[in-house]
């Protein structure tokens, strides 16, 4: 997200035409709100937009948090946010606020096509979220149906392993390495959504439809000033809602066409002969369980949730593994120790496998803390307050957005010791004790609560096997003379955090013969 687009409202006349309504109502809100938490004054209308500066506004809003407290109130516009910054106001909020705060808010760019009733990332909470919640985590994202998959996530991570070789024709060129593992995480959803790899070099409306949900994520992750200025949503002066709707009513169609295949597949008893089932299979023989609606998925939820599956899973894997490879290459002494790990544990000409992530403490060690340092959403996907409540001595409104900036708590020096220090050394002297299920609230870059995402059981198989399958199959270095000392390690923000600048390196196959 770049605020500098907040400019737009410099020229924007309706918001002077409004700017005395504005004022009066955001005095009758606080009036009505009781004590908020403490925050910067806000300016009328525009609020605290100016008071970001030019850097992120997960940096920038750290910094105001360090002013103003671990809990802070924000005014962008007429919405109104609260931040949470530490450790113990995370435990208070997912601990006895959970139900309260565990609703969201539908931005511009999402309202149309796009079925936000039968989504679980950005549904109302209530029944129909629930059960779509339960679905996941009964059907998707169970053990039993996790371990009869492992070939298949086997199978993606061999693949982008060939890719990457290919490209870098054997060592003698440098890769972009965040692509690989786009590739490999929509190859991976993909497989498990449709039983097809989506970016086969046959496949043209795979790759469509990867054009269009790489779309999708680029333009719902930008800052749209129709959030934060109602008067202008009939407007939609950055065209963000009309290109979001645009490449979901593509990647609509294109699912549909997958749906309408699978749909005359089971008409005719083709689909019994599939060894497996699928998640479009689970989707469309949804029955309920006759006490609650629906009773089936309309083709838009089904569309919904398969969307939001890529979107969801892609950035957050992509993010994540080229963190973790740019941290180690800036370290090298970490890198050799955990390739050392690698190789004494799994033999020559053998491949990492899942059943060796319990005998890799180390590795493990280097998502944790990649994790702690670069949680894929900084601040979680926004919670929403359904009632108004207290917190800690403040009232939190009905309709405040909840920003739980992870990132922040996973730096806080009051929780780790030196925190910017990438050290995952630090997990191995807790005995791997404190995880990121949600229950040590030092350390919750997937979340917490009801809202927390229901893909963890998945992310702790594909994460060590894909970085550990990287590093004991090829040895790495940085591109174009690069020293690990002068590597980029800015952030830029999208849906999730990503490196300013790519991670370009140079792959060379390893030869145990060589050491």
């Amino acid at each position: 997200m770049d605020f500098e687009i907040f400019g737009l409202i410099a020229f924007a006349g309706a918001i002077l035409w409004v700017a005395c309504a504005m004022v009066n109502w955001l005095h009758r809100f606080q009036g009505s709100a009781g004590q908020l938490p403490p925050g910067p004054r806000r300016w009328p209308v525009v609020g605290n937009i100016f008071q970001l500066s030019r850097e992120p506004p997960h940096l920038s809003i750290t910094k105001l948090a360090r002013q103003h407290g671990p809990i802070m109130t924000l005014w962008l516009g007429s919405m109104c946010y609260v931040v949470i910054s530490s450790e113990e106001v995370a435990r208070e909020m997912f601990k006895n606020h959970d139900v309260e705060l565990a609703g969201r808010k539908i931005y511009e760019s999402m309202k149309g096509n796009y079925g936000n009733e039968g989504s679980i990332i950005t549904a109302q909470y209530g029944s129909k979220w629930r059960m779509l919640r339960r679905l996941c985590t009964t059907e998707f994202f169970v053990r039993n149906r996790l371990d009869a998959m492992k070939d298949i996530r086997r199978n993606c991570v061999d693949q982008m392993l060939e890719f990457i070789e290919d490209a870098s024709n054997c060592g003698t060129h440098a890769v972009d390495i965040g692509r690989f593992f786009f590739l490999l995480a929509f190859n991976l959803i993909g497989n498990l959504m449709f039983s097809k790899d989506l970016l086969d070099p046959k496949s043209e409306r795979g790759a469509n439809f990867f054009y269009h949900a790489k779309k999708f994520m680029e333009f719902a992750g930008k800052p749209n000033v129709a959030d934060f200025f109602p008067i202008l949503k009939g407007f939609d002066p950055q065209g963000i809602k009309h290109r979001t709707q645009f490449h979901i009513e593509h990647a609509f169609q294109i699912v549909g066409e997958f749906i309408k295949e699978r749909m005359e597949s089971m008409e005719n008893g083709c689909n019994e002969k599939k060894k497996r089932k699928d998640y479009l299979d689970v989707l469309l023989e949804f029955h309920g369980d006759g006490t609650e609606e629906p009773s089936s998925f309309s083709s838009t939820t089904i569309n919904s949730i398969v969307l939001e599956m890529f979107a969801a899973a892609t950035d957050t894997t992509t993010s994540t593994l080229e963190w973790a490879m740019s941290e180690l290459l800036h370290n090298p002494t970490k890198l050799e120790k955990l390739q050392a790990e690698l190789r004494s544990t799994i033999g020559p000409g053998k491949k990492v496998e899942e059943n060796d992530i319990e005998n890799l403490p180390y590795l493990t060690a280097v998502i944790k803390e990649t994790l702690r340092l670069h949680p894929p959403l900084p601040f979680l996907v926004p919670h929403l307050a359904m009632a108004s409540c207290k917190m800690l001595g403040y009232t939190i409104p009905k309709e405040t957005q909840i920003l739980v900036n992870v990132r922040a708590i996973g730096r806080d020096p009051k929780s780790w010791d030196d925190p910017l220090v990438f050290k995952p050394e630090r997990f191995l002297e807790l005995n791997n004790k404190m995880d990121y299920k949600g229950q040590h609230f030092g350390f919750i870059p997937f979340g917490s609560g009801r809202r927390m995402c229901p893909a963890v059981p998945l992310a702790s198989l594909v994460l060590p096997l894909a970085l550990g399958s990287l590093l004991h199959s090829f040895d790495w270095t940085l591109a174009d003379g690069i020293k690990p000392e002068d590597l980029d390690m800015t952030e830029r923000m999208a849906i999730t955090l990503r490196k300013s600048v790519p991670l370009n390196v140079i792959p060379l196959p390893y030869n145990s013969n060589r050491d």
